[in-house]
């Protein structure tokens, strides 16, 4: 195990924010992971798991303890469709590898910023597909008691964005594997209004086509990470889209009536019975547009949901403007937005 010290974290995000960490280590395998563990326990320093950096806002303060860095790699296909990864491989190209091999359950995941071992703490999902629909099971590492764990598809909690991994039992495991069961030649999944649309003129498109798809319009949105483009310092969508009751839908569309007659609230059915409104159309009907700024930081030219950094804001210029977000959607609609990056080294918000 290789430990150092202060070392700048701004460059391991994609939002290029942030300060040092006290002690860092890059683990790339389970002995210098559980090693890293061990020693933060030992020393009684706080710990703080890193994977590609792509869904976190650092402090500016920086990071105290211990940045463990997951780095485990590997891609084994133990059986037919069966995949076993290694959390510190780039989702991305696992998603590339599955589609090129013909295997369906994943693409419309495609393009999605990250690491394999940051997909079932968020149960990342896109396009009418979640990591929970081909998730088999997780090997994760119990801080507490440095234990090897495979917790299963229910022992993981999947709901919206969710799991247990960032609700009930956060701080608690490090995924150090995940292991997937996908379709060999299966059918791609075209469920997504853009999809749909997109594809009107070939309702048979190839798995290949439909990942090129997905890659196409999460750029056009400023939801892929492209080195130049002027949109590219980010988290993606800052704000998760709203479960509601109907009871809340119906007031918010009432309100939608009277505040804004020409642009209809769409809605869409969620899980248990409620009702998902889309974060993008509150934020944009409560006065921010694409291309908002606000100093060094703003809303991105392609995606409202989007905070980027346009070139040398600090965390703090990040959380401002992601305050003056919530709480115009909360004056104005009576929706409290919820952020969707992890906030390292901030106090409790």
């Amino acid at each position: 195990m290789l430990l150092e010290e202060n070392v700048a974290l701004a460059p391991l995000t994609t939002f290029k924010v942030g300060g040092a960490a006290r002690y860092f280590v890059d683990a790339a395998n389970e002995p210098e992971l559980q090693a890293a563990v061990a020693y933060a326990k030992h020393h009684k320093m706080p710990l703080f798991v890193l994977g590609s950096g792509s869904n976190i806002v650092v402090a500016d303060e920086g990071w105290p303890g211990l940045v463990l860095k997951i780095s485990i790699k590997g891609v084994e296909e133990t059986a037919r469709g069966f995949f076993r990864v290694g959390a510190g491989e780039d989702w991305d190209s696992l998603v590339a590898h599955t589609v090129k091999e013909n295997y369906a359950g994943i693409e419309c995941l495609s393009g999605i910023p990250g690491s394999v071992g940051g997909t079932p703490v968020q149960n990342v999902g896109a396009y009418g597909q979640e990591i929970a629909e081909t998730l088999v099971y997780v090997r994760v590492l119990e801080i507490a008691t440095g234990r090897v764990l495979e917790l299963n598809k229910s022992e993981c909690g999947f709901s919206y964005r969710k799991s247990i991994f960032n609700t009930t039992q956060r701080g608690r495991y490090i995924v150090l594997w995940v292991a997937c069961q996908l379709e060999h030649d299966g059918e791609p999944r075209i469920e997504y209004a853009d999809l749909k649309k997109y594809f009107a003129r070939n309702p048979h498109p190839t798995l290949q086509q439909v990942r090129d798809a997905v890659r196409s319009i999460r750029q056009s949105k400023a939801m892929l990470i492209v080195e130049g483009d002027e949109d590219c310092r980010s988290a993606g969508s800052f704000f998760k889209n709203p479960l509601v009751t109907p009871a809340e839908a119906d007031r918010v569309q009432d309100l939608a009536r009277n505040k804004v007659p020409d642009r209809i609230l769409p809605r869409y059915p969620g899980e248990h019975g409620l009702v998902k409104l889309p974060a993008a159309w509150l934020v944009e009907q409560a006065g921010f547009r694409k291309g908002y700024g606000r100093g060094p930081v703003g809303i991105s030219t392609k995606h409202s949901l989007a905070i980027v950094n346009r070139g040398g804001a600090t965390a703090k210029d990040i959380v401002a403007l992601k305050d003056e977000i919530q709480k115009r959607v909360r004056d104005v609609w009576g929706i409290q937005l919820e952020p969707e990056p992890a906030f390292v080294g901030f106090p409790p918000m």
